[in-house]
């Protein structure tokens, strides 16, 4: 009996398509049953051929052998998951398979993960493209009912292959270039060095800005406060003369209500969340980074099954999604959502005008509840967090306006203008979903007048000014960015130095990176040492300032990425051939090789250490790394790095802060600001018999996993627990 073969791009997603497939008998990378195979991919199976595959002399880190330009490209196995490959491959082989499903995730990359695979394996039988939003039994049940020629995705294919190809030939030429030239590991991307150059440009904003003291007036009278405005509106000065004689003018002086304004206005609900929105809420509401988000929701998505695809560019649904608005209502019945889901869905039609255009959405609707019925309890902190975010976003934009009166008062006394608002909710509208855990960033005051509770007052009332003070404050730098204000920066780049044409592109194509792509790209300023967090704010080192003055300008500006992510939905449209970019690119790789090579820009290292690597012999850097402070070797080739202190999950007896672990071997010790400081043998000891303590150690151990240096620390940690479950 003929079968066809189904590739999804993860374990945990294919077993969930075998489970509704009614494949259960297991095999070798694969689940199958009477007419489906399904199998996966780890990820990307197959990747770009390194440089060494096209040219032995290509091995070596040389500049002589730059640009290094194939006329072909080629593509290898991931030597990590080549066992799966294989097995991918023997199915694709197999005599009674005779049709291929890409299940891979519904995008650009899913699509390059499926193609490559097949290409590799030598796959020349039908195949078909299920593309779908969401991992619910009935959202994989319609999609195999709806199955597409897989011919339909050539472009989308031919557009993701463009990128990789572009940016292996532009990112490895000039990341070779750099590191070759100064001696150092730098590297350089179109998408990563844009980015880091936002950081590194606004730390030298702060650097160079110079407070100035300015003054306020403001006027105390029954019942208000009103604030002094000159006739420009602006309610500072720089004179303190000016200010404190104006203060003294009004003592005991009776002013007249010149306008009072009252106007009913509306505020819309916030649009659903696609993942960057979703990315910095999360930050600005629980820090969370963007990686973490992001894997938050691949688990509530592909696990949980209760929320939608979640690398999505698209804040709105189509006309097709909102037959199934109600029974996504109904799933979310649950604990404090239960009324208000309940309430909106009896308040037939729903009110969809904030959620629906079909013009506005691209290959993925806004991040939605699926129907799944959800089990609260199953989710960890985190993922119930996130959870909520989008629900109550999802119950706020299907609710009407919030509704409020504003009353503006203008006070005249002695020819000398002040101003007061108030507001009164009328109906609150969308807020309701929201009540007092309403997320939003702080507002901007305009000036230093704040909102007020006001009175009753009329136009021509008169008013007495039962006192006036005057207050001081400095001018502010511009704030730092934090990962949530990055990825806005991101997705709405400085067009400075742009004509009109390239700011709109690059508005039109989401800015610097994908959604999907954004908290990679952050991540790899932090693995790269270029920046560190300080608190929530992000800081360029050294070697960030510097990468970004070595890097070629074209690669400083967002103005590339525009032009790319242009030509390349161009090809997903079939709009310009794959051909004639990557040929260009070539070009482009060639001379930005060559203005590295010419360049008299000069690399230091101001953070080098008189401790010497024990491989190479080389001195050692100090870095500091997302977890802590590590020592690393300069040399590319040799790559030695070791942690020197590491923030860990545990937590200080006295003050309850997260403490670091310092040392090595048996003098290993944890340490906190507050002073206290316990050896990791007593730390051990003292949670021997505490079921809480193993949990803190598991934790930890799970946080730190991905953290290079810290075997030694968490293999003791590990046989500790191993003891304790004996």
């Amino acid at each position: 009996m003929a079968k066809t073969l189904v590739l999804a791009e993860k374990p945990s997603v294919g077993k969930e398509l075998a489970r509704v497939l009614g494949c259960r008998r297991g095999g070798e990378g694969c689940l199958e049953g009477e007419r489906y195979i399904v199998t996966w991919a780890l990820g990307h199976l197959v990747e770009l051929a390194p440089p060494e595959a096209y040219d032995k002399a290509w091995e070596k880190w040389d500049l002589l052998t730059l640009p290094m330009l194939p006329e072909h490209m080629k593509t290898a196995v991931i030597k990590e998951t080549g066992r799966q490959f294989r097995a991918v491959q023997a199915l694709m082989r197999r005599g009674d398979v005779q049709e291929l499903v890409i299940a891979t995730d519904a995008g650009r990359e899913g699509e390059l993960v499926a193609r490559w695979i097949m290409e590799k394996a030598g796959w020349n039988k039908p195949a078909k493209r299920l593309w779908i939003s969401s991992q619910t039994d009935k959202a994989i049940r319609d999609g195999f009912s709806h199955l597409r020629p897989a011919g339909e995705y050539d472009d989308l294919f031919h557009s993701a292959r463009a990128r990789s190809e572009a940016d292996w030939l532009v990112g490895l030429n000039v990341t070779r270039a750099l590191t070759c030239k100064h001696g150092a590991q730098l590297s350089a991307g179109r998408v990563q060095t844009p980015t880091l150059a936002l950081i590194v440009d606004r730390e030298e904003e702060i650097r160079r800005f110079v407070p100035q003291e300015y003054f306020t007036v403001q006027a105390k009278c029954r019942g208000f406060t009103a604030t002094w405005r000159d006739r420009n509106g602006q309610t500072r000065t720089f004179d303190r003369e000016r200010a404190e004689h104006l203060c003294a003018a009004l003592q005991g002086k009776h002013g007249v209500l010149s306008e009072v304004k009252r106007t009913l206005r509306q505020a819309p609900p916030p649009a659903a969340y696609d993942l960057t929105e979703l990315q910095r809420d999360a930050n600005r509401k629980y820090a969370y980074s963007a990686k973490e988000t992001l894997s938050l929701m691949q688990s509530l998505y592909e696990r949980h099954k209760l929320l939608t695809y979640p690398r999505t560019d698209s804040r709105y649904i189509s006309d097709d999604v909102v037959s199934t608005l109600p029974e996504r209502l109904k799933s979310v019945m649950a604990d404090e959502y239960r009324d208000l889901a309940r309430a909106i869905l009896m308040k037939r039609p729903l009110q969809t005008r904030f959620l629906v255009d079909n013009a506005r959405v691209t290959d993925h609707h806004a991040i939605l509840p699926t129907e799944e019925q959800p089990e609260l309890f199953r989710l960890s902190g985190p993922e119930r967090n996130i959870y909520d975010l989008v629900v109550r976003r999802f119950l706020a934009v299907l609710l009407p306006p919030c509704e409020y009166e504003e009353t503006r008062l203008t006070l005249t006394v002695g020819g000398e203008t002040f101003t007061a608002r108030g507001k009164i909710m009328k109906e609150p509208g969308w807020r309701a979903a929201y009540g007092r855990f309403l997320l939003e960033e702080d507002e901007e005051e305009e000036g230093e007048e704040r909102e007020q509770s006001l009175p009753p007052l009329r136009q021509g009332d008169s008013v007495e000014v039962l006192s006036a003070r005057v207050s001081t404050g400095k001018t502010a730098p511009p704030k730092r960015y934090t990962e949530a204000t990055l990825l806005t920066a991101m997705e709405h780049p400085p067009t400075q130095g742009m004509d009109r044409a390239q700011g709109k592109i690059l508005e039109e194509t989401g800015g610097l990176g994908t959604p999907a792509t954004r908290a990679d790209i952050i991540e790899k300023l932090f693995s790269a040492f270029y920046i560190e967090r300080r608190g929530r704010e992000l800081v360029p080192t050294s070697k960030g300032r510097q990468v970004v003055e070595l890097a070629p300008a074209d690669l400083r500006s967002a103005q590339l990425t525009a032009r790319w992510e242009k030509r390349l939905g161009d090809i997903a449209r079939g709009l310009e051939r794959e051909s004639a970019f990557v040929s260009e690119m070539r070009g482009y790789a060639s001379r930005l090789v060559g203005e590295v090579k010419t360049s008299d820009a000069v690399y230091s290292h101001d953070n080098v250490t008189r401790e010497k690597c024990p491989d190479c012999g080389k001195f050692l850097l100090a870095v500091q790394g997302k977890r802590g402070k590590m020592l690393v070797c300069p040399d590319r080739e040799c790559g030695y790095r070791r942690s020197v202190t590491r923030t860990t999950n545990a937590r200080c007896p006295n003050c309850h802060k997260k403490m670091e672990l310092r040392g090595e071997g048996e003098k290993q010790l944890f340490a906190c600001v507050c002073g206290y400081r316990e050896r990791l043998s007593d730390f051990k000891k003292r949670h021997a018999h505490s079921a809480a303590g193993k949990r803190d150690v598991q934790r930890f151990l799970q946080n730190q996993r991905e953290e290079k240096g810290t075997s030694a620390m968490a293999e003791q940690l590990k046989k500790w627990l191993e003891q304790q479950e004996k």
